[in-house]
């Protein structure tokens, strides 16, 4: 854990980082022309009363894309060949930031730009649509060589029962599927089975020989017409992709402002790390991403400047780690 301008940090890591880290989650100021407090008023509430400041989020945009820009160029010397970059923005900046991307790491590593429910709807009074969502960018340094662990999302007790409808005696949820696909082949998966035709423009999905296997396993449902069909079940379903549209509010009582979801970044790093990936977050804030990646068994690098966030991750991390001043000790290394 690093306090210090992650510009610093992220320079002095080439020495020995280059090339290492395998996933970095980024949530950087938005530009939103604003301050950032910490209020005693409540728990750890955050509020723009001035009671400590956080951080100041005050750019114009010109300047604010540079100092992101060569930010990202780091990140980018940073990452493996396996790796992956999350970079968390605002729809107002993120379509410039974009481009800025595309440059660094290259069009064809553009992976999603993923939607992100963030909050209950708001901009009530606003002359423009509301406002509930932000963006996470999502690039990598190679595309043929990224990690990716392709976790699925569980299929709730609604999608189970809408896509299984069936009940078998011992009280398994199942469907049925047929036992041949579009288009025709010559091969085996041609010919008759049991005295069955191929139907016309079809094939069956398998060496029917497997069917054979299936139906003595009982995995093959006949209707009153000797119409055979295969027995899917609900319990050995591996779940559904995940899609680039995600409902992950932020924690309605932060510790500390723009506070992202726990259990987002969980995901993050469970699909694009392995256990024995480096987790970097070079604007760490609150250190959700490093907590997660403790919680995963990852090693995790964090850096951030503000005197608060540096507060409140040290009282939230546990295990081992090292914390290091670096401004202090390239000062002190200096005199």
């Amino acid at each position: 854990m690093f306090k210090a301008d992650n510009f610093t940090a992220m320079s002095v890591m080439l020495k020995s980082h280059r090339e290492k880290i395998d996933l970095v989650y980024t949530d950087p100021p938005f530009n939103t022309m604003q301050d950032f407090y910490i209020s005693d008023g409540r728990a750890n509430s955050v509020s723009h009363v001035k009671s400590r400041k956080a951080y100041a989020d005050k750019m114009p945009l010109e300047k604010f894309l540079a100092f992101l820009r060569e930010r990202l160029i780091l990140i980018h010397e940073l990452l493996s060949e396996r790796g992956s970059l999350y970079l968390h923005i605002d729809c107002k900046t993120g379509h410039y930031v974009k481009i800025i991307l595309d440059e660094i790491f290259g069009a064809d590593n553009f992976m999603n730009d993923i939607a992100r429910i963030k909050s209950n709807p708001k901009n009530f009074y606003r002359r423009a649509w509301g406002n509930e969502r932000d963006m996470i960018l999502f690039y990598v340094k190679n595309s043929a060589l990224n990690i990716w662990n392709d976790i699925k999302s569980p299929l709730n007790n609604s999608e189970i029962s809408r896509l299984f409808p069936k009940t078998d005696p011992d009280g398994r949820r199942y469907t049925t599927v047929p036992l041949h696909a579009p288009g025709e082949t010559q091969g085996v998966t041609g010919q008759v089975w049991r005295n069955i035709p191929v139907p016309s423009g079809r094939h069956w999905r398998t060496d029917p020989a497997q069917f054979d296997i299936l139906d003595a396993q009982g995995r093959i449902e006949w209707s009153s017409t000797g119409n055979p069909r295969i027995k899917k079940y609900a319990d050995e379903h591996e779940g559904s992709k995940i899609q680039d549209v995600w409902t992950f509010k932020d924690p309605q009582s932060p510790v500390y402002p723009t506070e992202k979801n726990h259990d987002m970044l969980k995901l993050i790093i469970a699909q694009s790390s392995l256990p024995e990936s480096i987790i970097l977050d070079p604007f760490a804030g609150s250190g959700t991403t490093l907590t997660c990646a403790d919680e995963l068994g990852r090693k995790f690098i964090g850096i951030d400047r503000s005197e608060e966030a540096v507060r409140i991750m040290l009282e939230r991390l546990t295990g081992e780690y090292k914390f290091v001043d670096l401004e202090k000790t390239l000062k002190n290394s200096s005199d």
